[in-house]
């Protein structure tokens, strides 16, 4: 019998229809996958289920009673919580602070913090999170919040758990410990609504699957057993992808990009690598293994202890993103949403804010010209906004990624382009865009270095790859030999050395 029906949801924004007449069930106990494009209405419907937002039509029943939610905390209220991709978490307070954050134990408002403590690390203990409870959340890196988000939802005794992308960021370990913890949550009883874009994580998970596309019901499996992946595919984008990686071979240039003897805190070993002209350059590793560190060294908003980087034969300054950008280089960097866009500015803004100097003398702005940078890329990249003035945060994950690409593609002169997990959270369709994009540079002699912990991605768009492991390269191979396993082996960690893993 079905504990949790959307029964007709529809949203409207200002010239977005976001969802339209959806509804499906689902069974206690179950797992059910939401899949579709960015800006199919995934997150509008998980909004809707936990009270951040009202729908204009339709309603959610859970165990037979219709829902009147007016806040968040109603939802709570009806056992239900949702885990979001941006997660929302305290950075100042302790893993036990938040855990209990609005309902902390004591009297008389004096906080009982033995109780506290030794409660969230019995609770971190028997779901198997090694996490301090007395630990800082700014402490901890992106895969352990995310898994004291999880543990939030445990204690709140959650009847519905909706989780956003939830491996997103977390190391292979991190995952196989969520797996097990989301089995023990549906032989409790507990429903989850999994939402992702990983189909090899739906199809070992989930048991039943719902598919959006622009807003309404694009299909619904009741048995997911009875579906393929080729066949969930042509449902999100509503058409077939037979190649969604599409490289091809280009002819490649000079040497653009030199990197000699590289070295910080975080990396074991000096980096050395070139990058020609027209060259996608892949750089894969586990969570951990150096490469987001590398990349912030490159992009100089680390120190770099030695080392020197030049492009086309010129040194760029060390320690300084300003001299990068000025020589050519530029970066979309790992974490779209902290170091990416500019929140609570529209699309035009994000996109001109780095070419306007060059059409604003003594800082005075000129609003045509920047409306006209903003058209040109937003028709370029095809990014899906109804208008140029739409706030960014209101953009799928896929074009909130060509909005960044924008800017730097408005720069003047850019010759490198470093892009840090190009497409995380991003669905099938919004990646193969990405990519023609990147290759489309590519064609035009841009260097082109791609970071991700994706091995398929990596081994999909690049002409070469470097494999880090533990602060080093382990190993640089050319497409010619590009093995899974070989890869693999390259980014384990050698039980000789100290694990960063």
């Amino acid at each position: 019998m079905a504990f949790l029906e959307f029964n007709d949801i529809s949203k409207a924004y200002p010239g977005v229809q976001a969802l339209s007449g959806v509804s499906f069930a689902v069974e206690k106990g179950a797992v059910h996958g939401l899949m579709g494009e960015n800006g199919a209405g995934k997150s509008t419907l998980i909004r809707i289920l936990s009270g951040d937002q009202s729908s204009d039509t339709g309603g959610i029943v859970i165990n037979g009673e219709k829902q009147s939610y007016r806040s968040v905390r109603d939802a709570f209220d009806a056992g239900v919580v949702v885990i979001h991709q941006e997660l929302q978490l305290v950075p100042e307070l302790t893993v036990a602070e938040n855990l209990w954050l609005g309902r902390f134990p004591g009297k008389a408002g004096v906080i009982d913090s033995r109780t506290l403590v030794e409660t969230v690390g019995a609770k971190l203990q028997d779901i198997g999170i090694a996490v301090d409870p007395n630990a800082k959340v700014a402490t901890l890196s992106i895969g352990e919040r995310q898994m004291v988000e999880i543990a939030k939802a445990v204690m709140l005794d959650a009847r519905v758990i909706a989780l956003d992308e939830p491996t997103s960021s977390l190391s292979s370990r991190e995952s196989e410990i969520l797996f097990s913890l989301i089995e023990k949550l549906k032989a409790n009883g507990t429903i989850i609504l999994y939402v992702s874009h990983r189909l090899d994580e739906i199809f070992r998970l989930c048991d039943s699957l719902t598919v959006l596309r622009d807003g309404k019901l694009a299909a619904h499996h009741p048995d997911i057993k009875n579906t393929t992946r080729d066949q969930i595919i042509s449902e999100m984008v509503g058409r077939e992808i037979s190649n969604i990686w599409g490289w091809r071979e280009r002819p490649l240039g000079e040497v653009r990009l030199e990197v000699k003897n590289l070295s910080g805190p975080k990396l074991r070993t000096p980096v050395n690598f070139t990058v020609r002209k027209g060259e996608i350059l892949g750089f894969f590793g586990l969570i951990g293994a150096g490469r987001s560190e590398m990349t912030r060294l490159l992009y100089g908003a680390d120190h770099r202890q030695q080392g020197s980087v030049t492009i086309d034969g010129v040194a760029v300054a060390p320690d300084s993103p300003k001299a990068a950008i000025t020589a050519g280089m530029v970066l979309c960097p790992e974490d779209r949403k902290f170091d990416g866009i500019i929140q609570g500015r529209s699309i035009e803004e994000n996109i001109a804010i780095s070419s306007r100097r060059h059409f604003s003398p003594f800082g005075i702005l000129n609003p045509k010209k920047e409306a006209s940078v903003a058209e040109q890329f937003i028709a370029k990249l095809r990014v899906r906004t109804p208008s140029r003035k739409q706030d960014i945060i209101n953009l799928s994950g896929g074009n909130q990624q060509k909005v960044i690409l924008g800017r730097w593609l408005s720069e003047q002169g850019v010759k490198v382009l470093v892009i840090d997990e190009p497409t995380r959270g991003i669905d099938v369709g919004a990646k193969s865009e990405i990519y023609e994009i990147l290759y489309e540079l590519a064609a035009g002699g841009m260097a082109i270095i791609v970071i991700s912990s994706e091995l398929p991605e990596v081994m999909g768009i690049s002409d070469r790859m470097m494999v880090m492991c533990q602060g080093r390269v382990a190993a640089d191979i050319p497409r010619s030999d590009f093995d899974e396993r070989t890869i693999l082996t390259a980014a384990l960690p050698d039980k000789n050395l100290a694990c960063t893993v």
